[in-house]
């Protein structure tokens, strides 16, 4: 009999959207691997980027908020594992599975933390450091509760994991590693690659409703850009991402050449266009998909400390690391202009593609990781008991707000 995965989707996987989009799909075929039949579920709108989950063999369900008709639904469905998108997915359905499918592994698809990106960026409008007291907000209450209540949480970065082991004493056996799962990048892929005479300009790109995406284009604009332009006077700085609003186009200017692009199509054939890509991003968690495309297609970066975090372990970034805004437009210019320095940070970023995100490195042991769960589920649940007490306690007040919504909407 196949073993059954229920993802239960924050919104609809956009991969040419954003960064989580491709994680998703990730994580689909790590399961499909794994031998599960695969039902996606989500209450969010389907649009006209939303990937065709159909054409890789997941079945797909448009479920409701706040509605008893979930409760049927999964009750019939009887998943062996289910996967939360992000912890709001958790909040809302979490005690639904746990009541109708007691015995399904509950997997919390983190994303990013959500409260140490909330707490950045609570330090950012106040003009202050990063502290234990802004960390710990209710969005990160929140989140933490949610990794309590779930069997495991998958978190895509290993800086994120040290903060909640050391500052939130959380135990390993609820955190597991999994990045980004990418193809090894082969020497007749590099050898297809334009190389540093046949590129030109900057670049950047992210999603426009990411807030951490709409500061960093700001910033450039603002700040960076034009020290970068007074040495740079030909250069132009070409800004993509989906879902640009009015209060993006508003920023382009082609007399300073900041040009806003929009949406990329194909990131891929996008990115190799261009010289350097630029990612001062000054909040945000999680791993930067931007750094990924950027490594994947040989276009090195200059980035923020926030932007490169997690993503280099002990090898050499893909470009400069620096905050300082003078220092990062001089190293912009010199990036830009010296084909040496450009060769040097375009190869190692194929390393860090490599040796840091490649998937058979993760496969079998998060493969090991849900088997073992599922047989140990039971004593698991038993050693959590925070997770439980949090089980009892906060979901018996959102179990019975929902109802009361539900019956509201009636």
């Amino acid at each position: 009999m196949t073993k059954q995965l229920l993802i239960i989707g924050f919104v609809w996987p956009e991969p040419d959207s954003s960064a989580a989009g491709s994680r998703m799909l990730q994580i689909i075929e790590q399961f499909q691997n794994q031998g599960y039949g695969i039902v996606f579920a989500s209450a969010a709108k389907i649009s006209d980027k939303t990937y065709n989950l159909n054409a890789i063999n997941v079945e797909t369900r448009e479920i409701q908020l706040n509605d008893s008709t979930f409760d049927a639904f999964v009750a019939e469905l009887n998943p062996d594992v289910v996967v939360f998108d992000r912890f709001m997915i958790e909040e809302q359905y979490g005690w639904r599975v746990a009541e109708y499918c007691p015995h399904a592994l509950r997997i919390l698809d983190t994303e990013d933390f959500h409260g140490l990106r909330k707490a950045r960026e609570q330090a950012l409008k106040a003009n202050t450091e990063l502290s234990v007291e802004l960390l710990q907000n209710d969005t990160t209450k929140r989140e933490i509760a949610s990794i309590y209540r779930s069997d495991l949480s998958v978190m895509i970065s290993e800086a994120e994991i040290d903060i909640l082991r050391n500052q939130f004493r959380i135990d390993d056996s609820l955190l597991h590693y999994l990045p980004f799962l990418l193809d090894k990048i082969t020497e007749e892929n590099i050898n297809h690659l334009p190389a540093f005479e046949e590129r030109q300009h900057f670049m950047t790109i992210g999603n426009f409703l990411h807030p951490p995406n709409y500061d960093n284009v700001l910033y450039l604009k603002q700040t960076i850009w034009p020290l970068i332009k007074a040495k740079l006077p030909k250069a132009e700085l070409h800004i993509y991402g989906a879902y640009e609003s009015q209060q993006v186009t508003q920023l382009h200017n082609d007399k300073d050449g900041f040009l806003i692009k929009g949406f990329a199509d194909n990131v891929n054939e996008v990115m190799q266009h261009y010289r350097v890509c630029l990612a001062p991003l000054r909040f945000g968690a999680g791993l930067k998909g931007k750094l990924i495309d950027a490594m994947q297609n040989g276009t090195p970066c200059m980035m923020s400390t926030i932007a490169s975090e997690g993503m280099f372990g002990e090898l050499e970034p893909n470009g400069f690391v620096i905050d300082d805004v003078k220092a990062f437009a001089t190293n912009a210019v010199s990036l830009y202009t010296d084909a040496s320095v450009w060769n040097t940070k375009q190869a190692n970023g194929f390393k860090v593609i490599n040796d840091r995100f490649n998937t058979f490195q993760f496969n079998e042991g998060f493969a090991e990781k849900v088997s073992n769960l599922r047989r140990t589920l039971k004593t698991h649940r038993e050693n959590n008991f925070i997770g439980n007490m949090l089980q009892h306690q906060t979901l018996q007040s959102t179990k019975y707000l929902s109802k009361w919504i539900e019956e509201k909407n009636k």
